[in-house]
């Protein structure tokens, strides 16, 4: 067979496409390949998988059998980013806690100053290393433990005498920068940075007794006194969380590994923070085109019959997916990206703010809605995007399109999150 001058043309053409025309930015010349050497010290942090950027197609997957019309198909792109492999854990969660128990009985009624290290600037800081090797908690000198005690329930509170932690006095203070505002307003000569910093202090223990308020003739009462507490429930997803307490950790953790990495001489990372529902969706399909569930679809079992996920596969049918209320955050099979349980288990809050017709307005990159909801606005103002589906759930809210939402105060035993944090580097699919 003969090819012509424009046969052969159209063939190198087709070559230099396949070659090239699919691949990333380009790593050719010395300045770009110095960039990219570079890029290789950006490590994956602990417990966290990197998510590719892509195009997907967002929105309703099957049939929208609720007939609501909240989850209509688009097709959108989202930046690469970090997320969590697993919902954050009570043992997780409870570092932060622990951490806000410490610091305040250290700040507020221990009233030993060798726990705190002094900065030249007059500043002083909690010596976290000696904490850790001297911790106040475990002394047996009893001046010491005599303090300790005021963290601790007092008079007609206690029960038979003993120690309890005081729930009530764990709060914990956060700010942050409203960055919409403050770009929505720049050309305002009478706003200043003030403006725009939102402050909030909140208690920041779980509410265990969801347990019982969510569901009404059910004995969980032994729920209620060990979920949070008990070591057998380490690995199991936390609940009881509101959205504002997951910001609050989110902050919080931010600091504590910023903090950290400062002294060590190493880099910052970006904050942690929830997912949009848009990256929360595109993680969950795991690279799947038009999947209803994280591993495919359309069947919640796989080829041996076995069920994939943690829900309610039946009418008061709890057990046969292998646990009555919640399983270990690492149960069950990954995704294609490595993420567990992003169907089932517990539901799970995003960043996003909940509008019935937000698939029809927000941007095609990196799509969100977002509005930060003071105590005055009213309820619709105050809902979130919830995603994932949780284990009380029947499996049409498993489906990585459906869309539900909460409000930002409510915490549930059946709701819980994980965390992100945005990739520096250069990723595609």
């Amino acid at each position: 067979m003969k090819i012509n001058h424009y046969h052969f043309l159209v063939l190198l053409s087709l070559c230099l496409t396949t070659f090239f025309g699919c691949k990333g930015p380009s790593n050719s010349g010395e300045l770009v390949g110095v960039r990219l050497n570079k890029l290789k010290a950006n490590k994956t942090p602990y417990g966290m998988v990197l998510i590719p950027g892509g195009t997907f197609i967002m929105g309703q997957s099957d049939e929208d059998i609720t007939y609501s019309q909240i989850a209509q198909n688009r097709q959108v792109t989202i930046a690469p980013f970090y997320m969590d492999d697993t919902e954050i854990s009570n043992s997780e969660y409870r570092q932060f806690v622990n951490w806000v128990r410490d610091s305040i009985l250290i700040y507020n009624f221990l009233g030993d100053d060798s726990y705190f290290i002094n900065t030249a600037n007059g500043e002083r800081y909690i010596d976290w290393n000696r904490v850790k090797k001297n911790s106040p908690w475990k002394t047996k000198d009893q001046t010491t433990r005599e303090r300790l005690s005021t963290m601790f329930y007092q008079g007609e509170d206690r029960i038979f005498g003993k120690n309890e932690l005081d729930v009530r006095l764990l709060k914990y203070h956060f700010e942050w920068y409203d960055l919409r505002s403050a770009t929505a307003a720049k050309n305002d000569p009478t706003k200043t940075r003030s403006d725009f910093i939102m402050r909030d202090t909140m208690l920041i223990y779980p509410d265990t007794t969801v347990w019982l308020s969510d569901f009404s003739y059910a004995q969980n009462e032994p729920m209620v006194e060990g979920y949070f507490s008990h070591p057998s429930f380490d690995d199991y997803p936390v609940v009881g969380v509101t959205w504002r307490q997951a910001q609050a950790f989110n902050t919080w953790r931010t600091r504590f590994y910023n903090n950290a990495a400062a002294s060590n001489g190493q880099v910052e990372r970006m904050p942690y923070q929830l997912p949009s529902e848009a990256e929360w969706e595109y993680a969950a399909r795991g690279g799947k085109v038009g999947m209803q569930y994280p591993w495919g679809g359309p069947s919640a079992r796989n080829a041996r019959g076995c069920l994939m996920a943690n829900f309610k596969p039946g009418r008061g049918n709890y057990i046969d997916d292998g646990a009555a209320y919640t399983a270990p955050v690492y149960s069950y099979w990954p995704n294609d990206f490595g993420l567990y349980n992003m169907a089932g288990n517990v539901a799970e809050w995003t960043q996003s703010s909940f509008n019935e017709s937000a698939n029809s307005f927000v941007h095609d990159m990196n799509p969100t809605y977002t509005y930060n909801a003071k105590s005055s606005d009213h309820e619709t103002l105050k809902r979130k995007v919830v995603r994932g589906g949780s284990w009380k759930d029947v499996g049409y809210f498993l489906q990585n399109g459906t869309r539900q939402y909460e409000y930002q105060d409510t915490a549930k035993s059946y709701i819980g999150f994980r965390s992100v944090t945005r990739y520096t580097g250069v990723s595609t699919r």
